[in-house]
């Protein structure tokens, strides 16, 4: 139980932002076609993700089964996930967090750097300063000029801010 009285992971208003970015059409939902043109975006590369995998990440969160994925959906999907690696993911949304770690990685070295880091939060609207994200990186089991992993990125997500 964390004192602060909710799960670890990131702060809702963090998840807010992050859901609106994803949801294009500015319904409350997220398709298909809003995670289609989410990974189509110039700032992931061309075929990030297939149609396939894209229905198996909207599956994945997609608790009431109504082929769309709800902020309450999205929310608790990224809540459990970045928790605890010890809970496991859905294949969706391990898959979701792959390709997200992929496109992060810009050098593919298999390591998500600090320029990377920085450079993915200002992407989704968070706006963090150097120190911070030394501190994030630090958190996750790395360091500035090694960069973390997908695993330390987990970790780094699942801080109770």
């Amino acid at each position: 139980m964390c004192p602060s009285g909710r799960a670890p992971g990131p702060p809702a208003s963090e998840l807010r932002r992050a859901f609106d970015i994803i949801d294009a059409d500015h319904d409350g939902l997220i398709s298909h076609d809003d995670l289609k043109a989410f990974y189509s975006s110039s700032s992931f590369p061309p075929s990030a993700t297939t149609d396939d995998e894209i229905r198996s990440m909207i599956y994945a969160a997609d608790a009431n089964r109504d082929g769309f994925v709800e902020f309450h959906e999205f929310e608790r999907v990224l809540t459990v996930a970045a928790s605890s690696s010890a809970v496991p993911m859905p294949s969706g949304v391990a898959s979701m967090f792959e390709n997200a770690f992929k496109v992060m990685d810009r050098d593919g070295d298999g390591q998500v750097g600090f320029g990377d880091l920085k450079a993915c939060l200002g992407m989704i609207g968070v706006d963090v300063g150097d120190e911070d994200v030394r501190l994030m990186m630090k958190m996750g089991g790395g360091n500035e000029s090694d960069g973390v992993d997908l695993d330390a990125l987990l970790k780094i997500l699942a801080v109770d801010f």
